[in-house]
């Protein structure tokens, strides 16, 4: 059996296109790597940062790696771009490390995605900014973000 992750490309409708993105931000806020991992084709390629992965065991490793380290991690992603089988975002996540230090990281990501609705490649920038607690805008319960909190541009992010 073919795997297929709707919507599907070629991604012709804003509506469309921002489903997939909040389809992907549920996904990382699950904080599940082997769940998120099955959103991307078994050979997909990444480069996050400076660390460049390959396929879906990698990916995995790397979130393991990723959640360990940043702790109450909450992400807000939006739709940049799109046009047929490739979507443009933006995003910001919040957490805190093992000492307690709080930090936004913002970032831009390009996506491409196979026949399947698989994501096949996904180049990733991101910046870390220190922040004090008081300074978090990202306060939900852990998990997906409910429908009524506000995106990055509603909070002039």
């Amino acid at each position: 059996m073919t795997e297929e992750r709707p919507p599907l490309p070629p991604f012709t409708t804003e509506e469309a296109a921002a489903r997939k993105v909040r389809g992907a931000e549920d996904g990382w806020n699950s904080r599940d790597p082997a769940r998120v991992a099955l959103a991307y084709t078994p050979d997909s390629l990444w480069r996050n940062r400076a660390e460049f992965i390959q396929g879906r065991a990698e990916i995995e490793a790397f979130l393991t790696r990723k959640w360990a380290r940043e702790l109450e991690y909450r992400l807000i992603k939006e739709l940049w771009a799109y046009t047929g089988n490739r979507i443009a975002v933006r995003f910001a996540y919040e957490w805190h490390d093992d000492s307690g230090n709080w930090f936004r990281s913002y970032g831009n990501e390009n996506w491409e995605f196979a026949e399947n609705g698989l994501m096949r490649r996904r180049l990733a920038c991101i910046n870390d900014l220190p922040i004090a607690e008081r300074d978090r805008k990202f306060h939900w319960p852990q998990g997906r973000r409910p429908d009524d909190h506000p995106g990055l541009s509603d909070l002039g992010l």
